[in-house]
């Protein structure tokens, strides 16, 4: 008996060196043609909202870190989220003051 238990954690030790041999050994990459949309908070205590909101130089490099930060090359474009990129709103809202709309970033 203790044969056969010795013997299937053998094959079990060696299956999964074997699974292991066979993973792809490079990174893998999204693909070129997908592109992904982030929504973050303006108010994301970073303080890269400044940047991002005035499509500027840093905003640049903030968004492309965002993006290969994800998984993606870099991203297409960056900025103020319009009302139609995010949901949630009422038909008849009372709203005292106007909300902070959230940022964007289009990964690809």
């Amino acid at each position: 008996m203790r044969r056969a238990i010795a013997l299937v954690g053998l094959f079990g030790i060696i299956g999964a060196g074997l699974s292991l041999s066979i993973l792809p050994s490079t990174k893998t990459v999204a693909a070129a043609s997908d592109q992904r949309t982030f929504l973050i908070p303006a108010s994301d205590g970073y303080g890269v909202a400044d940047c991002i909101s005035t499509k500027s130089e840093c905003g640049k490099i903030v968004a492309n870190a965002w993006c290969e930060a994800k998984g993606f090359a870099s991203a297409t474009s960056f900025g103020l989220a319009s009302r139609e990129d995010f949901t949630g709103t009422l038909a008849k809202a009372t709203v005292t003051a106007e909300p902070e709309r959230p940022l964007v970033i289009v990964c690809g």
